[in-house]
């Protein structure tokens, strides 16, 4: 498997598990269908898991396979291009880096409001750091350079 592969399948499961779980919290706010007693949100500013399931299932799950289907593509984007801090690389290589910055907030986060810590936020900074470690191999990053002399990427799959 190459090392853009691993990339992209990261970048996949974790969207598709974030579009799961944020669907379910989604359909049902009060946890039920997961098991999750309300009162785990009791430090935290939400009455129910309408609010966490919304940004859960947008922000990790639809944004993330948006990016892959970016990074497949290749397509530009103007409105994406202007948050991109990375001028010399493609967006969406980019946006996968804040996409691992993202998860890290949002695990962060979680603890501090559960004020307590489950293997599964563990794993998941782990493969925040995973993200980012297989997006700033060479051989990814040679593939979402810009070339220094046109706005077009180089085209090598």
């Amino acid at each position: 498997m190459t090392m853009r592969n691993i990339y992209l399948s990261l970048l996949s499961l974790l969207g598709l598990g974030a579009l799961f779980g944020g669907g379910v919290l989604i359909i049902s706010p009060s946890g039920k269908l997961f098991g999750i007693p309300i009162t785990m949100l009791a430090n935290s500013p939400f009455h129910n898991f309408l609010i966490p399931g919304i940004i859960l299932f947008t922000f990790i799950g639809l944004i993330p396979l948006t990016v892959i289907y970016a990074l497949k593509k290749k397509s530009e984007n103007k409105l994406a291009e202007l948050f991109n801090f990375y001028k010399d690389m493609f967006w969406g290589w980019t946006f996968s880096i804040y996409i691992a910055f993202s998860l890290i907030i949002w695990i962060q986060m979680e603890m501090y409001y559960l004020q307590s810590v489950h293997w599964s936020h563990n794993l998941y900074m782990f493969w925040a750091i995973a993200i980012i470690f297989f997006a700033l191999m060479p051989q990814v990053r040679s593939l979402y350079k810009k070339e220094a002399k046109s706005s077009k990427y180089k085209v090598e799959s």
